[in-house]
């Protein structure tokens, strides 16, 4: 998929984070959401059964970064390890909230 396959007209993009380390338990998901929100940032984020957090995220590039930015660290007490992300069409979410906890697709 090339970079022009996943934007709107309006510039809107879609990226899928998966979070490692110690990322359960620690107000991470919480955390995401409020960053999320304030750089207008819409999706989800859920636990895993294997224990990252994974999140969706749709807005500008630049808001995406910010919130990858946020994702490379997570709130204090957690210890992200890794962050795998892919690119993915974007869906049109209206909003950003915190799903429910399921295993990785």
């Amino acid at each position: 998929m090339s970079a022009s396959d996943d934007r709107t007209n309006d510039g809107r993009a879609r990226r899928r984070w998966r979070v490692s380390g110690v990322v359960q338990g620690v107000g991470f998901r919480v955390a995401t959401l409020r960053r999320a929100k304030a750089l207008g940032v819409t999706g989800w984020v859920r636990n895993t059964l294997d224990g990252r957090v994974e999140c969706v995220g749709e807005g500008t590039q630049a808001a995406l970064e910010g919130l990858a930015e946020f994702l490379a660290v997570g709130p204090p007490g957690a210890i992200v390890t890794g962050v795998a992300t892919r690119e993915e069409p974007v869906q049109g979410h209206a909003g950003f909230e915190i799903d429910s906890d399921a295993e990785v697709a």
